[in-house]
Parts: C-alpha cells; structure tokens; sequence
C-alpha cells in the first residue's frame, strides 16, 4: 500500500532539517552564551601556573587541571572565544571572496568566467590546510594572520555554487525585466541572484565556521597556533603526552571542538534539507 502525504503536511526532510537547525543552534548559542559569559563563570586565568598539575576533576576543577597545573575548565571556556572568533570571522572573509568572485564570473561570462573559474579550481586543488601550515610556517602563528589564511583558501567551493546558483536566474524574466529597466550588475545580484541564493551560500558559510575551527585547532595542536592566545587545538597539542595518565586534557577540549563542530554541520543541514 502506498501512503500519500496530508495535504499541507511538512515534506519528511523538511522536518529532520527543521530538527537539525533546532539541535545545532542550540549548541551554537550555547558555545556563544559561554564565550560571551566566559569572565562570569570561572574567575581563574586560564594562563595561571601554580595549582596541583595533573589533578583529576573534582569540586574545585570541573574539567582537572593539566600538566602545568593550570585550570582545564577556563581554558575551554576561554578557548571558546578564540574558536568562534577565527570560525565566524573566517567564515565571513571566505564568503565574501566567493560572492565576489562567483558573482563577477556569472555577471561578466565569457573570458572573465573561464580566468575566474580556473583560478577557483587552481586554489580549490591545492592541499589547504598544508599551504596555511607553510604559510604560517614562513610568516609566524600570529592570531589575525591565521584568520586571514584560513579565510583566504577556503573560498572556491562556495564560489562555484553561488555562481552556479546565479547563472540559473539570470535567465528570469523579472531578472530581464530588471536589466532593461537599466538596472546594474551590483543591483541584479544584490536584490534579485543574492536572495534566491542564500540559503544555499548561508548552508556553505556554516560548513566554512566548523572548518575554521578544525584547521585552527589542527595548527594549534602542531604548536603553529599563536602562543599568546588560549584555544582548544592548544589545549589538546599539550596533551598528546598525557593520554593514558590523564584523560580529561584531551576529552574535554576534544568534546568541545566536537560539540561546536556538530552544531554548524547540523545547521548547515538544515538549511539544505529547507530547500528540498
């Protein structure tokens, strides 16, 4: 027997992606509340030496303390913030180099189309996370330029769907009708290619969040991160030698980077089940 759907009944994917954006912006906001609220709920300096070094978690160090005596909780409270600030900001810069470059590509065609598209490929066939480990190799771990890198070579897969998303409205009739009227490029892909394209690019610079995190970590945790900051890759890099003595140094930063992870892939899901 075959079931029919109740008429005006949500479609079966739009209800999963509807509950993935509910569970993963509850973890965003959550990560968020705690990267904002971090000086209200520990009073310790993350940086602070001088308590009991590989201390189990207890009353008095939620999350232990790690080999340098150090609180492990304000370390994952406070390396919430340096997460979201290099995930969002990152994220941020990659999406408007590929609304930039997706968009002159589709608007221009041609010559202008073909240069730009090669250059994407070029940029996207390159091993990112080893060019951004040369890079802040050659030029030091310096906080802002690790944004910046990670910024600038995660681009081209939002590029190539934007632009694809735009060539199929170009053809549109309002879109003609807007030309005419002698609209320019900049309004056409503002007011008519950019809301039809948003949620795909919206899903695209959410999977550019949880990326961001992930290479910052993986650079910190290698001992390329910026030493000045606190961050979970760090946490989990000073670790490494202290697996089986002491579990929490890894499990807590771990669960963390997985948690806020999960979250901007859920929403991300979310937004591309939306569009089905």
């Amino acid at each position: 027997m075959i079931l029919s759907r109740r008429p005006g009944a949500a479609p079966p994917g739009r209800v999963r992606g509807l509950g993935s954006g509910v569970g993963g912006s509850a973890i965003l906001v959550t990560s968020l509340v705690i990267a904002v609220l971090a000086p209200w709920l520990t009073s310790t300096d993350p940086s602070a030496i001088g308590g009991e070094a590989l201390r189990p978690p207890d009353g008095q160090h939620l999350f232990g303390t790690d080999d340098l005596g150090r609180d492990l909780f304000a370390g994952v409270v406070y390396g919430t913030r340096t997460s979201l600030v290099v995930g969002f900001v990152a994220a941020a810069l990659s999406t408007a180099v590929a609304l930039l470059v997706g968009g002159v590509a589709a608007m221009r065609g041609g010559p202008v189309d073909q240069v730009l598209m090669r250059g994407t490929e070029f940029v996207q066939a390159v091993p990112r996370f080893f060019l951004i480990v040369l890079i802040v190799s050659l030029f030091g771990s310096v906080y802002s330029l690790i944004i910046l890198v990670i910024g600038l070579t995660t681009w081209p897969a939002t590029a190539r769907v934007f632009r694809a998303q735009a060539l199929s409205v170009l053809g549109r009739d309002f879109v003609v009708a807007s030309r005419a009227s002698g609209g320019s490029d900049a309004t056409i892909l503002l007011r008519h290619v950019l809301p039809h394209a948003r949620p795909v690019v919206a899903a695209e610079a959410s999977y550019a969040v949880g990326g961001a995190i992930l290479a910052e970590a993986g650079l910190s945790f290698l001992g390329l991160g910026d030493p000045t900051v606190i961050s979970w890759g760090a946490l989990l890099g000073g670790a490494q030698h202290f697996v089986r003595e002491a579990w929490w140094m890894s499990v807590f930063p771990g669960l963390a980077i997985t948690l806020t992870v999960l979250g901007c892939n859920l929403i991300a899901a979310s937004l591309v089940a939306g569009r089905r």
